[in-house]
């Protein structure tokens, strides 16, 4: 690899959103910003979260 290559991984933060604490922090931030569609997406990486931490596959992991 050449030195300069950056290498890139994905990051989900609803991976982090492991507690109801976080998710509360996260929303207040979201509702700071006045933002319709910043707040919109910080629903979606909450609901996210709910179904990581209930074990339950999303929509984009099930098999078709």
């Amino acid at each position: 690899m050449n030195e300069m290559e950056e290498k890139f991984t994905t990051f989900d933060l609803a991976e982090d959103l492991s507690s109801d604490e976080a998710v509360a922090v996260f929303m207040e931030e979201a509702f700071k910003t006045e933002d319709a569609g910043y707040i919109a997406h910080a629903l979606e990486v909450v609901e996210r979260a709910k179904i990581m931490r209930r074990g339950v596959p999303s929509a984009s992991n099930k098999t078709q």
